[in-house]
């Protein structure tokens, strides 16, 4: 029988094999198996008693093949008690995979990485069939082109193969999940004034581009940061599976909400967990995390400049590789990368009313964090405008999303494989063409801001947004001098 254990971001299969050999009484589990493996022997015995099986008088071995291969997880409970009771019985385990933690009284428990091994392999085409927990069916079910058989316990397992005519089989569906959401936990209704920020943050959600806010403290920087997150685009039934799968792995329950993901990690926090790492396999970190969402940096040069220097790759490739004595994994990061920062170290540089108490060296230190490769990965950079009495609330989350989602239309129209942020040079030769006047208005730009490659290409994506927002099939002069004018200068 097959079941799977997960190596690093993807599920390997593992074929379980059971052996009866006359010797000395005894319980063996071989194949480097991990401690939550070993523990296994223990609930396997009291599983099986409640069905009034008896171990032969013989040495019982399990294997796990591959033996090189890394295994845990309480998830083999199942396979090993299905093979030990049906050793004498002749059935075939052709086809089907079994997962399932086995409780002291035979009863079949959920684990949490039983939807990600499962999604993998069936995106690998490894898996068509597969024995549950019942407690697991409402997850499990949502991943397509898979015939489910749950079982309440060991007992009801036995039966799926003791008598096949009378299980219960659960086809899953490709339409159990939505695609898109209507609730705004966090609304830009609650934004008054910053009219520049909101058509900023506006148009990196609809092509899913970097955006840096600079402002003094309490100005909104971080209201308008974690409101974007509300209207992005809408997600493919892939990519809300994809997220279920990030929150299985990160130790969440997976909840299918149309809802992209966003990761805020505090500047304290280490390389090894924004980036992923560990001393014996590679861990998943918060920029693989972020996958198809957004992750937002608040204080933005309060972070260590390895991280700041270290996120330059993710944000260029849009993958990160992780590489370790034993073992080397590459996750993808393709997400909108939000930063905010404040204009000086007291915050005051750009306030009419109080006082800056920085001295020009200590404002020159406080930028030099950032270096330029970096900020020039940045699409959007937002000086964010002091709060007045006269400001005034103008625009929803609920009518911004309507705009985004005109715009997601128009690019999945030209049938694009990615999103205007993450288009590659192909697609911007392909989509974001110039007309003779633009043209000469970009050139200009280059030679009197000293524009790079990268921004040269970045402003053209984000033309290209900017050009959807107004349902325009060509860039216009307009959407070109309004790109331009949010570059770093």
């Amino acid at each position: 029988m097959q079941c799977a254990t997960m190596d690093g971001f993807d599920a390997k299969v593992v074929d379980v094999e059971v052996a009866f050999v006359r010797a000395l009484p005894s319980f063996t589990i071989v194949g480097l198996a991990q401690t939550s493996i070993q523990e296994s022997k223990e609930r396997v015995k009291s599983a099986l008693s409640t069905i009034d099986f008896k171990f032969p008088p013989q040495k019982v071995t399990v294997n796990l093949s591959p033996s090189d291969l890394r295994k845990e997880g309480s998830h083999f409970d199942l396979p090993i008690a299905l093979l030990i009771a049906l050793q004498k019985e002749k059935v075939s385990f052709e086809g089907f995979m079994a997962f399932g933690e086995l409780g002291l009284d035979g009863t079949l428990k959920d684990t949490n990485s039983l939807f990600a091994i499962i999604l993998s392999l069936v995106q690998e085409g490894l898996i068509s069939k597969v024995i549950i927990p019942k407690e697991s069916v409402e997850k499990i079910s949502k991943i397509p082109a898979l015939e489910i058989y749950p079982a309440q316990n060991l007992e009801e397992a036995l039966e799926i193969f003791m008598m096949p005519s009378e299980s219960i089989m659960i086809r899953s569906s490709k339409d159990k999940i939505s695609s898109y959401h209507d609730t705004y936990a966090l609304d830009f209704k609650d934004i008054k004034g910053q009219e520049i920020a909101k058509r900023a943050s506006l148009i990196a959600a609809a092509g899913m581009h970097n955006i840096l806010y600079e402002g003094s403290p309490g100005c909104g920087k971080s209201m308008s940061a974690k409101r974007i997150q509300y209207i992005l685009p809408p997600m493919s039934q892939e990519e809300v599976l994809y997220k279920a799968k990030l929150d299985a792995l990160d130790g969440i329950e997976p909840d299918f909400k149309p809802l992209r993901p966003s990761r805020s990690p505090h500047h304290s926090a280490t390389r090894a967990s924004i980036f992923g790492g560990g001393s014996k396999s590679a861990k998943i970190g918060e920029v693989a995390l972020a996958h198809n969402g957004i992750l937002y940096f608040d204080e933005f040069p309060h972070f260590p400049k390895t991280i700041l220097e270290s996120l330059r790759e993710p944000l260029e490739d849009y993958s990160v590789l992780i590489s370790r004595v034993n073992s080397k994994i590459k996750y993808p990061t393709k997400f909108l990368f939000i930063a905010s920062m404040n204009p000086c170290p007291c915050g005051n540089l750009f306030s009419s009313k109080k006082d800056c108490r920085c001295s020009d060296l200590e404002i020159k230190r406080y930028k030099n964090r950032l270096s330029s490769p970096l900020l020039d990965r940045i699409d959007l950079y937002i000086q964010m405008d002091e709060i007045t009495t006269e400001d005034k609330s103008t625009i929803t989350s609920s009518q911004m999303h309507e705009k985004v989602k005109l715009a997601f239309l128009a690019q999945k129209r030209r049938e694009q494989s990615e999103l205007n942020g993450k288009m590659n040079d192909s697609d911007i030769e392909k989509f974001c063409s110039l007309d003779s006047e633009s043209q000469t208005i970009l050139d200009n730009a280059v030679n009197r801001f000293d524009l790079s490659q990268r921004a040269i290409k970045k402003s053209l994506k984000v033309a290209r947004t900017i050009a959807d927002l107004d349902e325009s099939e060509k860039i216009l002069k307009a959407h070109l001098l309004e790109s331009l004018s949010y570059r770093i200068k």
